[in-house]
């Protein structure tokens, strides 16, 4: 009952993979083999192919790790026979059929609304001076602004790419609730994690949770490894 070494981590859409460097430095510090996918965010048939490429190349289980929608790729991708378990960090889960278009389509009364732009050639962005309160409200400022000023466009295709066979429905998952989130709501993201029958931990934190809490979502994805590792 070996604990997995192998990890893989998922962007969501309007940033890139560097955003995990925090959590990059405390996995490999603590010896995990860390792999950061840098999904295009285009469509979600390629934001799966990309992150296939990677499970193709490893060399033994690993924990598959998404945030926001980077959990719509991994759900996707997940089925990957190196795919040991799943670990969603403020994430989309859907179900089969399902896309971060339908998930979000009916915002409960009173749901902070996310500052999306109207769409520019089949891409989404962020409005740049509303996105630290609404994406990155505990990171520091300059790193918001950063965050905010180095956007990378969101593709149409991917909000809208449906999940055709759910991992979770034969995989372990966990999951780590941002209970300050305005992205996804809390309510959102305890629904899907309940129906993931995902183990489930909550931290305070904003949608950017993995910037700013690196060493809370380091030790989901570890629980994740661990857990997985004691039922291979």
């Amino acid at each position: 009952m070996a604990t997995i070494r192998n990890i893989v981590l998922v962007h969501g859409g309007f940033v890139d993979g560097s955003g995990w460097q925090g959590v990059y430095d405390h996995l490999t510090a603590d010896g995990y083999r860390v792999a950061v996918v840098q999904n295009p965010t285009l469509s979600l048939a390629g934001d799966v192919a990309a992150t296939r490429q990677v499970l193709d190349g490893l060399d033994g289980p690993a924990v598959l790790v998404g945030h926001s929608y980077g959990g719509v790729v991994i759900t996707e991708a997940g089925t990957h026979p190196n795919v040991a378990a799943l670990a969603y960090i403020a994430a989309f889960a859907p179900d089969e059929g399902e896309s971060v278009s339908t998930l979000i389509a009916d915002p409960p009364p009173g749901a902070p609304v996310p500052p999306i732009l109207p769409p520019q050639d089949g891409f989404l962005l962020l409005d740049r001076d509303r996105f630290a309160a609404s994406f990155a409200a505990d990171v520091p400022g300059n790193t918001a602004a950063f965050m905010a000023d180095s956007q990378v466009p969101w593709g149409i295709e991917a909000l809208e790419g449906a999940v055709s066979e759910p991992a979770w429905r034969t995989k372990p998952s966990w999951y780590l609730v941002a209970t300050d989130d305005r992205m996804i709501p809390p309510p959102a993201q305890r629904a899907m994690s309940d129906r993931a029958k995902a183990v489930v931990t909550e931290t305070p934190g904003s949608h950017a949770v993995y910037v700013s809490r690196p060493a809370v979502v380091a030790a989901v994805i570890a629980q994740a490894a661990q857990g997985a590792g004691g039922q291979a």
